[in-house]
């Protein structure tokens, strides 16, 4: 039976939106649209219950978003399988995950499973990818503007998104590949913008919640590699150099984001157990794995296997320097 939802479902996200009559045209451009959605995320009240369909799984969630007094309250919740949530609280964000103790960080932004396009820098993505109107169509019961983001440079996925027409909240947003298949939807079941839901977040400020997770400062490793290629877009925004449990090979990585995707790049020794290459795709993840001269490099993310290989194929590496 799951088997057959999930074709019905990829069946139908292949329906192309249909185009909006001349009397239903709107002259905002699609960036105008995105910016308006942007602020409908940050400052609206508001709950949405949506499924995230993957290539063999559905699962069901629910968000509810509120702002108090320049404070964001926000709450996800799984709602199947094992107990699963995260909640926001102002610039602090607290995990319960099975199997793991809870715990708290120092963010402004919870790391869940939503549209990454919300509460991001529209501006900044519109220098690598472009913006293309759709026309419109109907998602959750209501009529929604439709927005394609494709990269410029063709080296990434892309993402199509369904906005209602009224709130500009996301409805839905199916991440395609380069060929415009659906690798994961995010799709709405129901919302409502209202501010009682302020009222049902009033809880959060009260409920005990685990402490912060001091971490320590991470210092900037001198790393004995550098890659030549990214796609456009892309900044380094960690390193690290840590050795292995298991083999006690030490490892090199580095990794990146545009905002919309990231990846890292793995480097070290190669060992017997290395092979000359290795390539694995997952939905939206993907690994390639490759030997250059005597060194194992390996890239994981969410880009296409051709762009995690040109990736990989431009690290090189200083003279007699060991990972």
């Amino acid at each position: 039976m799951k088997k057959v939802l999930v074709g019905v479902l990829t069946l139908v996200s292949l329906a192309m939106p249909w185009q909006a009559s001349a009397e239903e045209e709107t002259t905002t451009s699609a960036e105008a649209l995105l910016h308006e959605m942007d602020h409908a995320t940050r400052h609206l009240s508001y709950e949405v219950s949506y499924i995230l369909i993957k290539k063999n799984s559905i699962e069901p969630l629910r968000y509810r978003h509120a702002i108090e007094n320049g404070q964001t309250y926000a709450h996800l919740i799984y709602l199947s399988g094992p107990p699963r949530e995260v909640i926001q609280r102002g610039k602090e964000v607290s995990y319960f995950e099975p199997g793991l103790d809870p715990f708290t960080i120092d963010s402004n932004r919870m790391v869940a499973p939503l549209p990454p396009i919300m509460r991001n820098n529209v501006t900044e993505l519109s220098q690598f990818y472009d913006f293309i109107p759709m026309g419109r169509s109907r998602e959750a019961g209501t009529a929604c503007d439709v927005v394609r983001i494709a990269p410029k440079d063709g080296a990434r996925y892309s993402y199509l998104l369904w906005m209602d027409t009224r709130t500009h909240l996301v409805l839905r947003a199916d991440l395609l590949d380069r060929d415009g298949e659906p690798l994961e939807q995010y799709r709405a079941v129901s919302f409502v913008v209202n501010d009682k839901v302020g009222d049902v977040l009033e809880t959060l400020k009260s409920v005990q919640l685990p402490e912060v997770v001091q971490l320590p400062p991470q210092p900037q490793v001198q790393l004995s590699w550098q890659v030549n290629w990214l796609p456009q877009g892309f900044e380094s925004i960690a390193n690290n150099r840590h050795r292995l449990i298991l083999t006690e090979r030490q490892v090199e990585s580095q990794m990146y984001t545009d905002g919309l995707f990231s990846f890292s790049i793995y480097v070290s020794a190669a060992d017997g157990f290395s092979v000359r290459e290795q390539l694995v795709r997952q939905g939206r993840r993907t690994l390639h794995s490759q030997l250059l001269h005597d060194k194992e490099v390996t890239v994981v993310g969410d880009i296409p296997p051709a762009t995690a290989r040109r990736v990989a194929e431009s690290v090189t590496f200083d003279g007699g320097s060991q990972p």
